[in-house]
């Protein structure tokens, strides 16, 4: 019983979601994350199309009234460099509060990296054999799950479907000639 009551008392920071002017935001100095172009550029495209659906985390460092970022460096960068986005949102950005230690704070930047994983091959291979038999074009997909050509025929290949194949050319060679 005496656990229940411990949950019960318990409140995740998602439950307390601010907006933040983004100019009261700043980068930590220690997340190890990077994220390629295309990937940038299909996380400026989710924004743009979803809005922000997960808060920034972060530490307030009250000594400079500034919020420090402990994850969503990347949704933040976003709202940096693109206008649209700002304007939009009207320079707030979603924060979630985390009061940790520095050691704790870059723990949890890593934990946050890490737990996000990778595709697994095999289930990206059906998505896209589920796409393309519900008629979404080549374009389309890889417009809306950010992929590349070489990538999508990948995971057309891996998906053993010849029907995924029809009437589809498979190199820019072909369009030379």
């Amino acid at each position: 019983m005496q656990q229940n009551e411990v949950n019960a008392s318990y409140k995740s920071p998602v439950y307390n979601v601010i907006a933040v002017p983004v100019e009261k935001v700043q980068a930590n100095s220690y997340n190890p994350n990077t994220v390629a172009p295309p990937e940038m550029q299909l996380l400026y495209k989710s924004i743009k199309e979803d809005g922000y659906t997960m808060p920034i985390v972060c530490y307030y460092l009250p000594e400079i009234d500034c919020y420090e970022i402990v994850d969503g460096f990347h949704r933040y960068t976003i709202m940096l460099k693109h206008k649209d986005i700002y304007d939009r949102e009207n320079g707030m950005i979603p924060v979630v509060v985390i009061n940790k230690d520095i050691s704790n704070r870059m723990a949890s930047t890593i934990r946050h990296n890490r737990a996000r994983g990778i595709h697994n091959i095999e289930l990206m291979s059906n998505v896209v054999s589920e796409l393309t038999k519900s008629g979404m074009s080549d374009a389309w997909i890889m417009k809306n799950i950010g992929m590349d050509a070489d990538e999508l025929l990948r995971l057309k290949q891996i998906s053993g479907l010849a029907d995924l194949f029809a009437n589809k050319e498979f190199s820019e060679a072909n369009n030379i000639l």
